[in-house]
């Protein structure tokens, strides 16, 4: 048998050789990016959360970036009106003033997707009806049909927002509400490591698609919007309240075996309206379990993260909860550094020495 190994092994060799060099390149590489899974039902503050990503660790939004989200404050203001129209309507809820009902349904038959502007007679027409009691009585009701949590904000500040000069202020652009739909991702460095933030729909139509992204999960980022205890699930055709369908999606999103080694972050967020709804609004009207005091907010905030820490009692130790309200920089400024140290320490400080 000879000893010498033919030209062609050689050649093999070399190339098997360079592919293992490769490979542990990759692995290394990998390990220096950490893939974040935003997860939440739908409104939860999942894509107001991306954007402060990029307000804190990246470029930010420039004047010429802000202008884009012009016409998505258009599109809210005319959703918002909509809605609060279509619901004085079934709610049987009077405008007591003689023809301001059919001048109305003017905004009722918009096409929101179109709209780039806000015409001078719908400028006049919205600031009307917003001043309107009727309106204002109508939302006073907005836990009984779907309505923006972001609509007050800009109904508030229509002088503003209908100047000719107008550009959309930073937090006009964080609490622009733009369904998210497919998979959207946001990289960012950190201390040389590649934050990968995965942020993908929450509709009830959008889940299917999420399976996708659960390969290599560093840590999951679950929001839930603890205000919306005594709301109802516009999706579903059986109501449903929107804090227990959140609940479901949590307890289930906590067993999947593909999270068995990922960290779960729970962000409970909406905390300011939280604190404003608590006092009109009884957390045991909708959970009875709940025996806290009456308009506690502490208490209720407490009583609704255990819910989510208890519903899966194996892995309550691996929950790692943040009250959050996702449209103040600061809050998530302060709350995600306390988040990217636990995750940093978890999973890479020994792949990575020095860091």
């Amino acid at each position: 048998m000879s000893c010498f190994i033919s030209e062609d092994a050689l050649i093999q060799k070399r190339i098997n050789d360079e592919i293992e060099r490769q490979l542990v390149r990759d692995k290394k590489e990998m390990k220096k990016e950490l893939k974040l899974l935003l997860l939440g039902t739908g409104e939860s503050g999942k894509s107001t959360f991306i954007k402060q990503m990029r307000i804190i660790h990246g470029k930010g939004y420039s004047n010429d970036d802000r202008l884009k989200f012009r016409h998505l404050v258009f599109q809210n203001i005319y959703t918002a009106m909509k809605a609060l129209i279509t619901a004085m309507d079934i709610l049987a809820i009077p405008y007591g003033v003689e023809g301001l009902s059919e001048e109305a349904q003017q905004l009722v038959s918009v096409n929101v997707d179109t709209v780039k502007e806000v015409t001078a007679v719908h400028q006049v027409l919205i600031t009307k009806l917003w001043s309107n009691s009727g309106i204002q009585q109508c939302y006073e009701r907005r836990r009984e049909f779907q309505l923006s949590d972001s609509s007050k904000y800009y109904l508030d500040d229509l002088d503003r927002i209908f100047l000719s000069t107008y550009c959309p202020t930073m937090q006009d652009v964080l609490r622009v509400r733009v369904p998210t739909t497919g998979i959207n991702e946001y990289p960012f460095i950190i201390r040389n490591v590649v934050f990968r933030m995965i942020d993908v729909g929450g509709q009830r139509s959008e889940r299917r698609k999420w399976i996708h992204c659960f390969e290599h999960v560093t840590s999951v980022m679950f929001l839930v919007a603890i205000s919306e205890y005594d709301q109802i699930l516009v999706e579903s055709n059986e109501p449903v309240n929107r804090m227990q369908e959140s609940l479901a999606l949590f307890e289930t999103i906590s067993t999947y075996p593909w999270f068995k080694t990922s960290s779960i972050i729970l962000f409970l967020n909406k905390k300011d309206i939280l604190e404003d709804k608590i006092l009109i609004s009884h957390l045991s009207d909708y959970f009875p379990d709940y025996t806290g005091p009456k308009r506690d907010y502490k208490q209720a905030r407490e009583f609704i993260a255990r819910l989510f820490i208890e519903s899966n009692p194996g892995r309550s130790a691996d929950i790692y909860p943040h009250f959050t309200c996702a449209t103040d920089t600061e809050n998530i400024k302060f709350v995600f550094d306390v988040v990217k140290n636990h995750i940093l320490q978890q999973h890479i400080i020994e792949v990575i020495p020095g860091l």
